[in-house]
Parts: C-alpha cells; sequence; structure tokens
C-alpha cells in the first residue's frame, strides 16, 4: 500500500455535520435543562486525530445557507485544524433543510448511554459529486488517505452515490481508500440490496476496511464470529476466522481492522483491537480503561490506525496506537479524542497516568 508522496492532504473524509447535545454530569435527558452542544460526526471524529498532531485534513460535506448551526460547525472545524468544502444550500421554508440533531445521555454507572438522533431533513442527504471539484483535489492537489463511513454511504441513494463516485475517483488517482462499515439498522431497512451493492462496489476499492462483526456481516455477508462463549476474549480466534473470510472475498485490501468491547459499567470498559497488516495478525488484548463518554471511541481508534498509517509505521504500531486514540476518545466529553501529542497517547498505551510536570 503506497501513499502519495507528493499529496497536499493526508486525510479527507466525506461527512453529514450534525450538532450533539448531551446533559451535563452525566444526568438523562428527560430531567435535565442544561446541556453541553458540540458540532459532531462520525467522519470528523476519526479526522480529529491527525488534525490535533498537526496533519492537513479537509472535510467534505453541506451546509445551510445562512444558518447560525452552520456558522457554529464551521467554527468548530476550523478551530479543530480542519479545512472544509462544501456548498451553502438555502433552507427553503421553515420544512426545508438543516443539519441533524443528536441527543445523547452519557449514562452513569449502571444507568446505560442512550442517544436519539433527528434527522429529518438532513442537508448532508444531498451530498452530490457536482457540487465538489473532484479533479482539483485528486489529481491536481492530492490525497493520501481517503475514508469513508458506512454512515454516510447510507444516508440516502445521493450519498450512496457520492461516496461510491469518491472512491473511485481516489482510487484512480493513487489515493489509499478506507472505509468503516458502520451499520445502522435504521438506515438499511427496505434498501438491503441497494446499499449491499454500493458497499460491496466501495469494499472492492478499499485499501482499508474497519468493523465490527455486525458491520461485516449485515454490509458485506461476512460471517462474523460463532455465538457463545465467555466474553470476547474467548471469540478472538473467530475475529480473526472472520478477518481471514473478509480477505478472502476483498483481496485487493492491505488492512483489516475490528475493535473489541466489553461493558463492565458506564464508566468502565474493557477495550481492545485486532488488526491484520503486513501479512500478520496484531492482537491488543482486553484492558480495562476508564470512560467519561463511549460515543466516539471506534472513531478514534480508527483515527488512530490511520494516524500510524500516514505515517508509515508497522501494522503492530498502527494497531497500538489506535487502541490508545479510542481509550483517549472515551476520556472526553467530546465525540471525538485530541490528543496534545504522540506522547501523549502512548503513554495511553503503557498504561502511564502518572501526571507529568
Amino acid at each position: 500500500m503506497q501513499l502519495r508522496e507528493d499529496a497536499r492532504w493526508a486525510l479527507v473524509v466525506p461527512t453529514s455535520m450534525g450538532i450533539r447535545i448531551t446533559p451535563e454530569n452525566g444526568q438523562p435527558v428527560h430531567t435535565s435543562d442544561r446541556f453541553l452542544m458540540q458540532a459532531t460526526s462520525a467522519e470528523t471524529n476519526v479526522a480529529s486525530v491527525s488534525s490535533y498532531l498537526g496533519l492537513p485534513t479537509k472535510v467534505l460535506t453541506n451546509f445551510v445557507e445562512g444558518s447560525p448551526i452552520s456558522a457554529f460547525i464551521k467554527q468548530n472545524l476550523r478551530a479543530r485544524g480542519m479545512a472544509f468544502e462544501g456548498p451553502d444550500i438555502p433552507q427553503g421554508d421553515a420544512w426545508g433543510f438543516r443539519h441533524q440533531f443528536n441527543i445523547a445521555d452519557s449514562g452513569y454507572g449502571m444507568r446505560g448511554a442512550r442517544v436519539w438522533n433527528d434527522r429529518a431533513g438532513e442537508v448532508g442527504r444531498e451530498l452530490d459529486v457536482k457540487d465538489f471539484d473532484l479533479d482539483k483535489l485528486f489529481v491536481e492537489e492530492g490525497v493520501k488517505i481517503l475514508h469513508l463511513s458506512g454512515l454516510v454511504a447510507a444516508i440516502s441513494p445521493k450519498t450512496s452515490a457520492f461516496c461510491v463516485e469518491l472512491a473511485k475517483k481516489a482510487k484512480a488517482n493513487g489515493t489509499v481508500v478506507s472505509m468503516d462499515m458502520n451499520y445502522r439498522a435504521s438506515f438499511w431497512k427496505g434498501r438491503e440490496e441497494e446499499l449491499g451493492k454500493a458497499f460491496h462496489e466501495i469494499a472492492e476499492l478499499c485499501d482499508v476496511l474497519i468493523g465490527n462483526e455486525e458491520d461485516f456481516q449485515l454490509c458485506l455477508g461476512i460471517q462474523g464470529p460463532p455465538p457463545g462463549g465467555e466474553g470476547i476474549e474467548s471469540k478472538i480466534d473467530g475475529f480473526k476466522d472472520m478477518i481471514g473470510r473478509l480477505q478472502e472475498a476483498y483481496p485487493k485490501a492491505s488492512f483489516y481492522a475490528t475493535t473489541l468491547r466489553e461493558v463492565v459499567s458506564v464508566n468502565t470498559h474493557k477495550w481492545g483491537m485486532v488488526v491484520y497488516g503486513d501479512d500478520d495478525f496484531h492482537v491488543a488484548e482486553l484492558r480495562e480503561i476508564g470512560v467519561l463518554d463511549r460515543v466516539g471511541g471506534g472513531d478514534g481508534s480508527v483515527g488512530g490506525l490511520l494516524y500510524g498509517i500516514l505515517q508509515g509505521w508497522p501494522a503492530e504500531k498502527c494497531m497500538q496506537f489506535g487502541w490508545a486514540t479510542g481509550a483517549l476518545a472515551a476520556t472526553m466529553m467530546t465525540d471525538y479524542g485530541a490528543p496534545a501529542d504522540e506522547e501523549q497517547v502512548w503513554s495511553i498505551w503503557k498504561g502511564n497516568a502518572r501526571i507529568k510536570r
């Protein structure tokens, strides 16, 4: 897997930006009247690892013209060191376009986290390649990695076509293509054949394939680990077998990855990772991590894995960094991890939580 040395952009992510609101102090939504508001999307969660560590990243998305929420999102992306491109689409009437709202109860103790998605009128449903200069992006400027998410690919028929065309253009111009399956049942209902075809078309172009057992099974028809057993640790060989089946179906990829999670309580998880790369398996055994907010942990791991690939590290080191950036994201109220530097991430991997002065 070769990265374009002359590329201006390290990482490009197409996304549908939204707003997340979360009650303060881990309280339930239905009893709260004070909320933290943040700009969010799974794909920018991934890109944040690279942007905070100084690599040039770019976001492809739609905005609502004249919307204060759009202004809030743009300012947030700037603050995170991300460039962005995309049309400002007129809202229309009161029932027109808007950015999605994500309402999240982080949970606490044995009260599990809950998330409600309100995507009616979502402006990201209109993502279209005609609104972006792909020749400038992929041919003239160059992109090292294009990272796609199944969330965006499944929002609408338009976004499915958008992601397929991006993957084709990227691949034709020497860009590494990555995809996290991110299966969502509500997106796929009644569209299984349509989306299965699009996801298969993208996966055949991918150099990096990421997902859990449900993702690979329901998006690509790849059988997951057998049910049963005592916890995820007993299924590691099953995950390896699943990745083996994935390799047979999509042999052009160089990296295959899945994160592992067991929930002890809302605030304590066991976190692990399995990566196939450099012609071998690499496993981060499950270890306990503290969790302030679980949302975005998987995205954090993907971000760390891709950062390692961008640095040209061996697959095992990429996996270790990805495990640690996922654990980092779980310590933050934002959906994304914001590493201060590489040293902070490696301290997490080593289990060193001592104060640094």
